[in-house]
């Protein structure tokens, strides 16, 4: 089984970002390529920036036509290992975003911060970003501004009205120092974790390359995720549906005991 080593969570916790040891193999990658591929020819009418909830299969009441493969992924032991080393023994799914950002156009995601944008109440949470393809500097990686975690503050975004990026809100200026920013690298089946108060984004894929990552959403069951709360007032630029959203406890126990996981699941047709 997958685990992070002692050092990995220590520089998880002190730069709040890692990029583990552990990496999908090359076969898991290339199904995953096809189910991409797949959901893509599923969503023509939907950026491929843009692949919100990709893990539910079917039409998932925000837009996008799901794949049942991303649920696999998300749900896959040796993931959900490497989330428990950093946000505990009880972990919850919530979410799975796929970044595809295209050859020449693809979209640039600006420097933002995820709590910003989720209602989970406290923020928590740990993003695993899986590489499908290769990930560079060239075609756009994810960048992060390291130790930005620390203070666990959330600083004020404003609102861009533009149809060319991932998403509508950018961090304000002079809340961070560009210069520090990371590029993490990845190739395909490599992944990162990063923590919900890391500021991060991405340039635009101006390169022939297109670069796909799976931005898989954990957190802890001793926060809850507050149907009720719209933290970025719908104007991200990207549709979303908290109040259905289907949630799943892959390890241990809902220590809040007020994570509602069955709101968003489908039940089977009786007989």
């Amino acid at each position: 089984m997958a685990h992070l080593s002692p050092h990995e969570i220590a520089h998880y916790h002190a730069e709040g970002w890692v990029i583990p040891q552990f990496c999908l193999p090359a076969t898991r990658v290339a199904q995953m390529r096809e189910a991409l591929d797949e959901l893509i020819r599923r969503n023509p009418g939907v950026r491929p920036e843009k692949l919100v909830s990709a893990h539910v299969e079917g039409d998932n009441g925000e837009g996008v036509r799901g794949s049942r493969r991303f649920l696999e992924l998300a749900v896959d032991p040796e993931i959900v290992e490497l989330v428990s080393g950093v946000i505990g023994e009880d972990v919850i799914l919530w979410g799975c975003h796929v970044f595809c950002k295209p050859a020449a156009e693809g979209y640039e995601t600006p420097w933002h911060q995820d709590g910003h944008y989720w209602p989970i109440r406290p923020l928590a949470n740990c993003t695993v970003w899986v590489a499908l393809e290769e990930s560079t500097a060239l075609n756009g990686c994810l960048r992060v501004i390291p130790r930005s975690h620390v203070a666990s503050a959330l600083h004020p975004h404003l609102h861009e009205d533009r149809n060319d990026l991932t998403l509508n809100q950018r961090m304000a200026a002079g809340s961070f120092d560009e210069a520090q920013a990371v590029d993490l690298e990845l190739q395909p089946g490599q992944m990162s974790l990063h923590d919900v108060y890391m500021i991060h984004g991405a340039k635009a894929n101006t390169s022939q390359k297109r670069r796909t990552g799976v931005a898989l959403r954990y957190m802890p069951s001793t926060s809850v995720f507050e149907r009720n709360l719209r933290p970025a007032d719908g104007k991200t630029g990207v549709a979303v549906n908290f109040a259905q959203r289907p949630l799943w406890l892959l390890k241990g126990v809902d220590r809040s005991g007020r994570n509602d996981l069955e709101v968003g699941h489908r039940r089977p047709a009786s007989d």
